[in-house]
């Protein structure tokens, strides 16, 4: 990969985005390989969870500069396929069957806001900024906004993205688009103890879990809701994993899946 680094070590993907140089800025290349790469991890029995990194003073910067200027003078159409790739890639990574924590160890703007809010799990640290500055430029945050609402919730939502202002982590963490806001030199160590938690959890469940969420989340409370519910904890309890897990608490043993990880 040109632009991402990939290390896998314990169960533990860590996809490092890797343009220092363009503070981590994204292009179609960029986006093309960070929905590759997830898609790939994804399928990977050897990965339990993915932490999404990067190298640099910033987290992600947003779109390209170079890449702007090319889309300057795209067509309606071809602004939609373009639009497509980046609608797709943030989908994957949402949508990723194991889990996904964002450390952010820098300035995160415009679509970069995108990539830490698709994650499942987000820790930046107290220096890191964070801006939705699309409509400076004539703009709106379209493709990122249904993770991005998820994320931070409507009334903040209005606000930024309106207002364009740079906010910080802590504000960050107030408005829950952030989980944890930690000192820089902790950074490391508090996304290895959730990578670690995430780990130690059985695959299938983690998997079922994410799912949860994204079909329970905002849905109606009614009748078809409370059935996908029921019928979800049935089948997961009558699993392998979920009976291998029922059956080691009970035996007060470590569960088959901690033995092969």
């Amino acid at each position: 990969m040109k632009n991402l680094l990939l290390h896998v070590q314990g169960g533990i993907a860590t996809v490092t985005l890797d343009r220092p140089e363009m503070r981590n800025a994204f292009n179609d290349e960029v986006i093309a390989e960070l929905a590759d790469t997830f898609a790939s991890l994804g399928a990977r029995d050897d990965v339990r969870c993915i932490v999404l990194a990067a190298n640099g003073p910033a987290f992600c910067a947003g779109a390209d500069l170079n890449w702007m200027k090319r889309m300057a003078d795209y067509s309606r159409e071809e602004n939609v396929a373009d639009a497509t790739g980046l609608a797709a890639m943030l989908r994957t990574i949402y949508q990723c069957p194991k889990p996904t924590i964002a450390k952010v160890q820098g300035d995160v703007y415009a679509g970069g806001t995108g990539l830490v809010a698709a994650c499942d799990i987000a820790v930046a640290v107290e220096t890191a900024g964070f801006c939705l500055s699309e409509v400076k430029l004539g703009l709106i945050p379209a493709t990122i906004s249904p993770y991005v609402i998820r994320a931070m919730g409507a009334r903040a939502a209005h606000r930024y993205f309106l207002t364009a202002e740079r906010f910080s982590a802590a504000e960050a963490h107030r408005i829950g688009f952030i989980h944890e806001v930690v000192a820089s030199e902790a950074l490391d160590d508090r996304v290895a103890e959730l990578a670690k938690l995430l780990v130690n959890a059985g695959p299938a469940a983690m998997k079922a879990c994410k799912r949860l969420v994204q079909q329970v989340a905002g849905a109606e409370i009614d009748d078809a809701l409370i059935e996908s519910t029921v019928e979800q904890i049935a089948d997961i309890r009558a699993s392998a994993e979920g009976r291998e897990g029922v059956q080691s608490f009970l035996g007060k043993r470590k569960p088959a899946w901690l033995l092969a990880s």
